[in-house]
């Protein structure tokens, strides 16, 4: 398939719906040389979803019975904002793990919720069987052509944007995001897959050569936790020889304060997964090689203000 047309009509398309998210050249986190940063986390809804939601809301006709998605946690905040954004109903099955921010960011929409005990996929077989039973249509977080032609959308502005790297780390979960990266940037820069150790669907499959389930768990579970990498993630990835590196927990969580001490950026684990993969050193660039990285998601759980005992007083009298 010839991602390119599918990602520039898709970049048109939603131009208008979400925003153009800022880069942030720097020399810190103790790397010892430069890295370009994408903020997405300062998406709409606090993540890259919104571009493949709203793509796909704006190129397919949308049901009577409206939409239904399965989500960790961001894909459903997507899918609520896109909807209400374009005047569509819509039904979220999110699983207990996706935390309070994201539940109640959902709920914030005025989607319709259902918190589903256990882990997101069975929250997808939950509307997998809204769907059957009402009509409604279904976005998949990650394996969808026109999902994946949204999140390449951030590549293609990237770019645009002066993109100065030889390689882009990436965090994966079901695989939607690096397919759009792999899509759009095809043989003309490196692309890494950077995954938790108790959640790598990808690494598993490009090892036993074909999708495979596998045991998700850890921080960055309810943004990276899918049991199985999308199909066309592991074609584009297969074909392309895309490197996959794991990270541990602490590795992680390490590269989210980091983020938050040096430059003042709050993301959530998911958001900081591609960074540990350089400081904690499971990629290490070669001399004179160019990185950049995509900090994917900033719905951190729990929000930092939501106490009330950390707020301030900043009304006038």
């Amino acid at each position: 398939m010839d991602w390119t047309p599918l990602i520039s009509g898709a970049h048109n398309r939603i131009a208008e719906h979400v925003v153009e998210t800022p880069l942030l050249n720097v020399q810190s986190f103790g790397l010892g040389y430069p890295v370009q940063l994408k903020l997405e986390q300062l998406q709409h809804a606090g993540s890259f979803k919104a571009r493949g939601a709203f793509n796909t809301l704006l190129s397919e006709p949308v049901p009577e019975a409206g939409l239904v998605a399965a989500s960790g946690g961001n894909h459903g905040a997507a899918v609520a904002f896109a909807a209400r954004a374009l005047g569509f109903h819509a039904k979220i099955y999110v699983p207990e793990i996706a935390g309070q921010a994201k539940i109640e960011l959902i709920r914030s929409t005025g989607a319709d919720l259902e918190v589903i005990p256990g882990a997101y996929a069975n929250a997808l077989e939950a509307a997998q069987d809204w769907e059957l039973q009402t009509g409604a249509m279904q976005i998949h977080a990650y394996d969808a052509p026109a999902t994946v032609a949204g999140q390449g959308t951030l590549f293609a502005e990237w770019e645009a944007q002066g993109l100065d790297a030889d390689t882009v780390l990436i965090a994966v979960g079901g695989g939607g995001l690096i397919s759009g990266a792999l899509g759009w940037f095809q043989d003309r820069r490196k692309v890494v897959a950077v995954e938790p150790a108790t959640s790598c669907a990808l690494k598993s499959a490009l090892m036993t050569g074909a999708p495979t389930n596998v045991d998700v768990s850890g921080i960055a579970a309810n943004a990276l936790g899918a049991r199985r990498i999308g199909d066309i993630c592991f074609d584009l990835a297969s074909a392309q020889r895309t490197p996959s590196v794991i990270v541990p927990d602490a590795a992680i969580e390490a590269a989210q304060h980091a983020l938050w001490r040096d430059h003042r950026l709050l993301v959530e684990p998911a958001g900081a997964t591609a960074l540990a993969a350089l400081m904690c050193g499971a990629y290490l660039p070669a001399r004179g090689e160019k990185v950049a990285v995509l900090l994917c998601g900033g719905n951190i759980d729990p929000e930092p203000l939501s106490d009330p005992a950390t707020q301030v007083d900043v009304s006038f009298t």
